[in-house]
């Protein structure tokens, strides 16, 4: 029988999903009668609520987390933070084997799945990625690119707490992958939610390790550099949707936890 909790997340998850399409789809159609391409540019009517939010991740980013990052890699070899990032894209492959099915990415699909085996078996649980040496490069998907895929449009530029740069179509996609994550499933299905908050966790600085040199040079060579990062966030979604995610800048991408 599926507990009340269970059936309210189901309930809400489908709100949410319906929701995002409608607010991308008439944000899309609307950017299009004023003559504007929805795939290099992004509408941002809540612009003073989101400068209020990014001049706080702002300043709790410098205060806390790059402090904390940059510790992370001083303290830390690179060989091993490599084996934490190949093991927290491990955890990630059904997210992305999912997205690729929906996006009718048969090949990616595959790739995944492959992936995954070589890797979680040869490669010591996804600490090594021995997959890449045979050609299979990992490839991030998240809902929001599905989304994409099948035509919806960004929707309004959001700046979300914590996550930074998003539009309603990618916070759609960060909710539905969230809840629909078996990872996130299985721990709180088994009474530890503790492991997934320390993945999060880890994720979250992984990331930010990685952004290190690229935020830096962002700050320091923007005149505006909300409205820098906001034109990197729209070019870097739209480089991820056709695939070619290595030609476009990287910047804060908080929902690519993996």
């Amino acid at each position: 029988m599926i507990s009340i909790t269970k059936f309210t997340n189901t309930v809400l998850t489908v709100l949410i999903l319906m929701t995002g399409f409608l607010t991308a789809a008439c944000s899309a159609t609307q950017a299009q009668k004023a003559g504007v391409d929805s795939d290099t540019a992004i509408e941002d009517p809540l612009e003073d609520m989101n400068r209020v939010t990014f001049a706080v991740n702002d300043a709790v980013d410098r205060a806390v987390v790059e402090p904390v990052a940059r510790g992370y890699r001083a303290a830390v070899p690179k060989p091993l933070r490599t084996g934490l990032r190949n093991f927290l894209r491990n955890l990630h492959t059904p997210i992305n084997a999912l997205n690729q099915l929906l996006q009718g990415d048969i090949e990616g699909f595959a790739g995944d799945i492959s992936r995954a085996a070589m890797n979680t078996t040869i490669g010591i649980g996804g600490l090594i990625d021995v997959a890449a040496d045979t050609g299979l490069e990992y490839e991030y998907e998240d809902f929001g690119q599905t989304l994409a895929v099948w035509g919806v449009g960004h929707g309004p530029y959001l700046v979300l707490p914590v996550w930074g740069p998003s539009s309603f179509r990618d916070a759609t996609g960060l909710l539905v992958d969230t809840f629909a994550d078996p990872v996130r499933l299985y721990l709180y299905n088994t009474d530890q939610e503790e492991w997934y908050y320390a993945r999060a966790a880890a994720a979250g600085l992984d990331r930010r390790e990685e952004l290190l040199d690229a935020i830096d040079d962002l700050r320091k060579n923007s005149f505006d550099y909300y409205a820098a990062l906001r034109s990197a966030y729209v070019q870097k979604r739209e480089a991820m949707v056709r695939d070619e995610d290595g030609d476009a800048p990287s910047i804060p991408d908080y929902d690519s936890e993996d």
